[in-house]
């Protein structure tokens, strides 16, 4: 009975993980489409596919750093 409650109160990494995701994309403005500019834009809007697919990256990105696994050694590949 103790491990189900001890289970039960732990987060699991995925949580973790999606929280730390909430956090970086609010803070670097991830994900967020560019807001209207009077003028000459130099940066191409971006499709609301490329948002989903940058968020689902750095969700990856946020589970391997929460499970402990080294991303520098997956990028050498």
């Amino acid at each position: 009975m103790d491990a189900l409650n001890g289970a039960l109160g732990a987060r699991r990494n995925e949580d973790i993980a999606l929280d730390l995701l909430k956090f970086v994309a609010g803070t670097a403005g991830v994900g967020r489409p560019a807001a209207p500019a009077a003028g000459f834009s130099g940066a191409p809007a971006f499709k609301p596919e490329e948002h989903v697919a940058q968020l689902l990256d750095l969700y990856a990105r946020c589970l391997k750093v929460v499970e402990g696994k080294d991303l520098e050694k997956e990028a050498d590949r």
